[in-house]
């Protein structure tokens, strides 16, 4: 996606693991925080509290993984990088690799819908500015947005 900002602007918001999605998309997430230096605890604004571990960030290439811990899937991976674009804005690659089938089946039944819908910044703007969508994503397996 296309944000109209500097990438050090959006990697400041995207690269911060302890607050990034309450930052990008505060009517989806009302709390977000770190209850241990590579595990932060986010809650949905319909109460919903889901965790995620941190897998690897680089400062340099502005590059963040997560994975999400719990039952409800046996894999969850997301990516996020940010790289530079024309005319001081960015483009953020957004990766998000799933077993399918169980993620659909857990936010079915106790979160928002993920499974087959856009990217979470369509219902949103980045803070840092307005975001462009073309969105690409095979279903059952991966989600991956590089516009």
């Amino acid at each position: 996606m296309i944000v109209d900002a500097s990438p050090e602007k959006v990697w400041q918001t995207v690269g911060n693991f302890a607050e990034g999605p309450r930052l990008t998309t505060p009517d989806i997430f009302v709390d977000c925080r770190l209850i241990e230096p590579d595990l932060r605890q986010m809650t949905f604004a319909d109460g919903n509290v889901v965790r995620e571990r941190l897998i690897a960030r680089d400062e340099q290439a502005r590059r963040i993984v997560w994975a999400w811990e719990g039952e409800e899937v046996s894999h969850d991976n997301t990516s996020m990088q940010v790289f530079a674009e024309n005319n001081g804005r960015s483009r953020l690659v957004w990766i998000h690799d799933t077993a399918g089938r169980a993620l659909r089946l857990a936010c079915r039944r106790d979160g928002p819908n993920w499974a087959g819908d856009p990217p979470l910044a369509r219902k949103s703007q980045l803070k840092t500015g307005p975001v462009k969508e073309r969105s690409g994503h095979a279903p059952e397996r991966s989600f991956i947005a590089v516009l």
